[in-house]
């Protein structure tokens, strides 16, 4: 195969019609963030908005602001704008709280809508967040409800009547191998068992459809392919034919059908914003829908098409350049099942994550050898996947990665 240059890469540039989307960011000068799969760039808008919501609405507005500034409804309005990136009708999404408590939400309500089963099931692999949360809610049960966990390739044998909750993530977080959801929901179904997705790796970046495929909840983030800023509130999905009957085990007062009533006696809300549970945090609200609304300027479709042929460009570099150097690919070699990021293995992959840092390449690494490099087509460029394999070439070559500080375990990776 010829040579893929650098000036091939910036011709790319020069004919792609999503180029005008990076001009909506703030990028900083030689740096490359390879990492939006974990932590999207500032949009420009959300310096603007948050500077709105601080000096206005808040400095100005006060508690006024509420009702005024459209702070109260803001977790089903921008609820509403995260729907059609994921497949769900209006009314079905909700932003409020992380990732995790909403994990939490759905694994209660839906376990007690199947209250005469006792397994909560997934599988080796998951994020651990999802594990852990199924474990508290055993312990929290008195182990009525059992955590299970089984290997990938069993786990459709392992859907059974005694399964009450079926709970994984669509897409994988350190290979990036996207799962059939449709096919999963099905076969769970049947077996009379509810589904929970998680969609942490896949809102923002590829097309999901809740509603084809008959997802029973469903969670997200708000800080990765949204741009919605560190910590960003998450999501949760509640389908219209569960919202009367799904119970919210955090029954805060927001939740409430009339929570300005004060009544010592909880009745929850009769559509999705039963899984409201405290006060709205604003300034992160406020950061999230200026990433949302980004969303408005293109389509998912556009974006995966973006993704793949990027993904596919740094693929062929690393094996152009960085072929005879031990990496490995740990993503699906077939873009259709691969999602946002793209995951290569390498013995000293830690070392080498800390070494390309130092050139400005923003990436991740996932224990025990697995380094991360997010495809993020808003703001991304074709030359920048040049420009990443072209510093990890070098950080092999000239040994850069084989110091002592690159060995140490980092923290935070």
């Amino acid at each position: 195969m010829e040579q893929i240059t650098r000036a091939d890469c910036q011709a790319m540039d020069q004919n792609d019609p999503l180029a005008f989307l990076r001009e909506e960011f703030h990028m900083p000068e030689g740096l490359i963030n390879m990492d939006g799969n974990s932590l999207g760039a500032l949009p420009k808008s959300t310096i603007q908005k948050l500077e709105q919501t601080i000096k206005e609405e808040w400095g100005i507005g006060l508690i006024r602001s509420w009702s005024e500034a459209g702070w109260f409804e803001s977790p089903i309005r921008i609820g509403n704008k995260i729907a059609p990136l994921i497949g769900a009708k209006e009314g079905e999404v909700l932003v409020a709280d992380t990732t995790s408590i909403n994990l939490f939400k759905a694994l209660a309500a839906a376990s007690q809508m199947n209250k005469d089963r006792s397994i909560l099931l997934s599988e080796e692999g998951n994020f651990p967040t999802d594990l852990y949360m199924m474990q508290g809610l055993s312990t929290l049960s008195n182990n009525r409800l059992q955590t299970k966990v089984v290997p990938p390739e069993q786990l459709l044998d392992a859907l059974t009547e005694e399964v009450a909750v079926l709970l994984l993530t669509q897409v994988n977080y350190k290979t990036a191998e996207i799962k059939d959801m449709q096919l999963i929901t099905q076969k769970a179904q049947e077996k009379g068992i509810l589904v929970i997705w998680d969609l942490s790796h896949s809102v923002g970046s590829i097309e999901v459809d809740l509603t084809a495929a008959n997802a029973d909840f469903a969670v997200g983030c708000g800080y990765k392919f949204l741009n919605g800023g560190p910590g960003a509130p998450a999501f949760i999905y509640v389908p219209k034919r569960h919202q009367a009957i799904a119970q919210n085990m955090l029954s805060g007062w927001m939740g409430h059908a009339d929570p300005f009533a004060f009544s010592e006696d909880y009745q929850p809300k009769a559509s999705i914003e039963r899984f409201r549970a405290g006060t709205p945090v604003m300034l992160g609200m406020s950061a999230l829908e200026s990433g949302v609304d980004l969303f408005q300027k293109t389509s998912i479709a556009a974006l995966r098409k973006k993704c793949i042929q990027l993904s596919e460009l740094f693929i062929i570099l690393m094996r152009q350049a960085c072929g005879d150097y031990g990496f490995q690919l740990a993503s699906p070699t077939d873009a259709a099942q691969r999602a946002g990021h793209v995951a290569f293995s390498h013995p000293e992959g830690h070392a080498i994550y800390q070494a390309i840092k130092r050139q400005q390449i923003i990436s991740d690494f996932r224990t025990p050898d697995i380094l991360r490099f997010g495809i993020t087509p808003m703001y991304l460029r074709y030359v920048d996947m040049y420009d990443v394999v072209a510093a990890i070439q070098e950080v092999m070559e000239t040994g850069a990665w084989d110091r002592a500080e690159f060995k140490v375990r980092s923290a935070i990776t």
